[in-house]
């Protein structure tokens, strides 16, 4: 692959990354409550979605997304409702925060967590149509037709890489100043602020429009 056109992507795709959206709040949301190895496990689950949606992208099935109304709507309305679910959950925890504190054994649902977080990243850019459009818009402006479609994935791992970096910086920011953001308001008005931002995700990807 021509290094100017990789370059070029890799310019493109940090401006996506560092752009606020729901990956940013996610981060934001985790790593307050369930620690530096949980942002890290949201982070892995953004890298795997990104491959997921490149797969897709050269498989030819996001051409069926952008041109089908239909399946666009049911892909949509899908990670809308994700994101809502989530923004709702984030909420639904701030109010039991507020008012109880959980007795729970150190380390005794470190694995769950850490599972929960990774799904949590996974599922909020698989079930993201933009993402999906994004590789849909990306590959034939930065691929030549002489290239194999393989080298797809020469962008997906740029994407993954700018993304693994940004959000890294990002969840070692947030542990340093742990012991401020360890308190059970500051955790109850945090899940609050994510709860609706999310929300408000939702409700836009739901109104989004398939151009």
């Amino acid at each position: 692959m021509d290094l100017n056109n990789l370059l070029t992507f890799m310019a493109v795709a940090t401006l996506l990354v560092i752009s606020p959206g729901p990956n940013g709040f996610l981060i934001a949301k985790t790593v307050p409550i369930s620690g530096r190895k949980a942002g890290f496990a949201n982070i892995w689950g953004f890298v795997v979605a990104f491959y997921v949606h490149g797969t897709l992208s050269i498989l030819g099935i996001s051409v069926i997304l952008s041109k089908s109304s239909q399946a666009f709507f049911i892909f949509k309305m899908l990670g809308a409702t994700y994101l809502v679910w989530i923004g709702l959950k984030a909420i639904a925890s701030a109010f039991q925060g507020s008012s109880i504190e959980p007795d729970v054994k150190p380390n005794s649902n470190k694995a769950s967590s850490l599972r929960v977080s990774f799904l949590e990243g996974l599922m909020t850019n698989v079930l993201n149509p933009k993402v999906s459009m994004f590789y849909l818009a990306a590959f034939p402006q930065f691929i030549p037709n002489t290239e194999s479609p393989m080298s797809a994935y020469v962008l997906v791992t740029a994407h993954s890489m700018v993304n693994f970096v940004w959000f890294a910086i990002m969840v070692m920011i947030l542990a340093r100043v742990k012991t401020v953001t360890n308190s059970a308001r500051f955790k109850a008005w945090l899940n609050s602020i994510t709860g609706l931002v999310f929300i408000a995700f939702g409700t836009k990807l739901a109104l989004m429009k398939n151009d």
